[in-house]
């Protein structure tokens, strides 16, 4: 038998040495150089995750710091600290704990600050990149399972900022608190229940702290931390996906390697996303508990409303009437074991919208998909206008969503702007039926207006600014050709038509077919045609305004 050893490569220095060690046992090269080789497009709009993902790191990071001192515990105490105006004051060890972090911990209320804000810029980020993904079709064949990803890391984001919001115990997070208990209350039968096993008895309880502390640190941000590697799994196995342009097809990838390119800006823009939240911590105070007090059932804040992604919940409470006419929302239902109150008013503004919003979010891939009869797969993203259903249907949600969130401070905006409060509920609730309709329309048009604008380009060339004097006394604009990157941009995209509502097999018409068939009516029925390319090479020989107005669909005015 031979000692030989079998690798003759031996590394130069102790650092080769030890990586070769590790290779040789694990086989981690191979996986190394294969990630490495994986091309990234380069485009700003892309950032948007990364932001999310080092906002999470940072999180991480300064959560770790935080838990070191702080005590989840609503055991009563005197407060006897650093900060003389609570001096005395009898609070819960929770929130003075949270005062001596801030006061008395070296850092510590630095580090409170960057938890904060990065909690803010995390779920900031991770709604962005669901829009840019909405907007850009990006959710499309074989993205749907990442898309829902995406929409799970939403919200347990916003789940990872209210219990850590509700965790020092002062007077807002305990507000806070009491609107989800009202909420939990209103649901019918079990509601109370809940509440009670929630709370550790009536609210406020004895236990309710330390259980949104093991969410807070365990729980959740170990579901976050799954659905980050999931969502970067899925990234890598379907590549990336990219913007049209020459050269960029479903098949290739045109950017940058992660190595050694794509790593270095990486890791000069997770400093740059970090100094960015240390600036904000160093100079922007944000939830100063001091100034709000231990938590008291009796007394409520004037002028107070949660982070702005919770918001949106709070303002369909606030906009919920209370009566409609003769018509009561709580309602009194008998059943075997007696009577059940409903208290629609809180139920419905509670629940309703989120789940509107959210059962739209988790199923459009595939409505979209059985609209279309669609099931291509997708690497090269739509530009917005050329998806006009689909970004009216986005801009309606962000209004539909924007006018809760103002409602949450329609208080702040009756005193800023000395109105009646009860007129800027009047408006607020107009708003919330009439805005994403308006918004819907308004955008289509656009969309439409724009595409007409880009088949003009294409056609005419673009306008230069410069006006020539012709021989027998006309002035014209002269127009430049459109260079081919450009026009390859504007003029290859997809173009879906209207699929009328088919027979089966069996020459039956199904509703779910009907209605399909309404749908697709709906999606597509205005809609303006890319240029093509007997129609650009018409347009080469002076016939130009012939061949615009041949391409627009009939439903298109000129």
């Amino acid at each position: 038998m031979s000692n030989t050893p079998n690798d003759s490569f031996v590394p130069a220095t102790k650092l080769g040495r030890v990586a070769n060690f590790v290779d040789s046992r694990t086989g981690g090269s191979a996986m190394v150089k294969e990630f490495g080789r994986k091309i990234f497009p380069d485009h700003w709009s892309f950032m948007f995750g990364e932001v999310a993902l080092y906002s999470f790191v940072i999180l991480l990071l300064s959560g770790t710091f935080l838990t070191f001192f702080f005590d989840p515990s609503m055991a009563e105490t005197h407060y006897n600290g650093s900060f003389v105006q609570l001096k005395g004051v009898e609070m819960s060890v929770a929130y003075q704990s949270s005062l001596d972090i801030s006061f008395d911990i070296r850092g510590g209320l630095f580090m409170r600050q960057v938890h904060h804000w990065a909690a803010l810029m995390f779920v900031a980020s991770v709604s962005v990149h669901m829009l840019r993904v909405f907007f850009t079709g990006a959710f499309r064949r074989p993205r749907e399972l990442n898309w829902v990803v995406g929409g799970v890391l939403l919200v347990l984001a916003m789940a990872a900022g209210f219990t850590g919001y509700s965790l020092p115990d002062d007077l807002l997070s305990g507000n806070g608190l009491r609107i989800i208990d009202g909420v939990i209350k209103s649901i019918p039968i079990v509601g109370t229940y809940i509440s009670l096993f929630l709370f550790g008895g009536e609210f406020p309880g004895t236990d309710i702290i330390g259980r949104l502390y093991v969410l807070h640190i365990l729980l959740v941000p170990a579901i976050i931390l799954l659905m980050i590697v999931i969502h970067l799994f899925m990234v890598v196995v379907h590549k990336h996906t990219q913007y049209p342009g020459p050269g960029r097809t479903n098949e290739n990838v045109v950017g940058f390697p992660v190595g050694p390119v794509y790593a270095a800006k990486a890791g000069g823009f997770f400093f740059i996303v970090f100094g960015i939240i240390a600036v904000l911590a160093g100079f922007f105070t944000i939830n100063p508990i001091w100034n709000y007090g231990p938590y008291d059932p009796s007394p409520v804040s004037a002028g107070t409303q949660p982070d702005w992604y919770i918001g949106w919940v709070d303002g369909a409470l606030r906009l919920m009437p209370g009566v409609l006419g003769d018509f009561s929302f709580e309602r009194n239902v008998r059943f075997p074991w007696g009577a059940n109150t409903f208290v629609l008013n809180v139920l419905l503004p509670a629940l309703g919208p989120a789940l509107l919003i959210l059962g739209l979010l988790f199923t459009w891939p595939w409505i979209e998909r059985w609209v279309t009869k669609d099931n291509r797969e997708h690497h090269v993203l739509d530009r917005p206008r050329n998806a006009p259903f689909r970004t009216a249907v986005g801009v309606a949600g962000f209004i539909f969503y924007c006018t809760l969130w103002a409602a949450a401070s329609s208080d702040l905006i009756a005193t800023h702007f000395r109105v009646s409060l009860n007129d800027v509920t009047y408006w607020l609730r107009a708003l919330f039926f009439l805005g994403p309709i308006l918004g819907f329309i308004i955008t289509q048009r656009v969309c439409l207006s724009l595409q007409r604008k880009d088949r003009e380009i294409v056609l005419h060339g673009r306008e230069t600014g410069r006006l020539v004097r012709l021989p027998h006394g006309e002035y014209q604009e002269m127009h430049e050709a459109l260079d081919p990157y450009k026009r390859h941009r504007l003029v290859h995209f997809n173009s879906y038509e209207v699929i009328p509502a088919t027979p089966d097999i069996d020459g039956n018409l199904t509703l779910k077919e009907k209605l399909r068939g309404r749908l697709s009516r709906l999606f597509f029925e205005d809609r303006v045609l890319p240029v093509t390319p007997a129609e650009l090479e018409a347009a080469h020989h002076g016939h130009a305004a012939e061949v615009e107005s041949a391409g627009s669909h009939k439903a298109i005015g000129h």
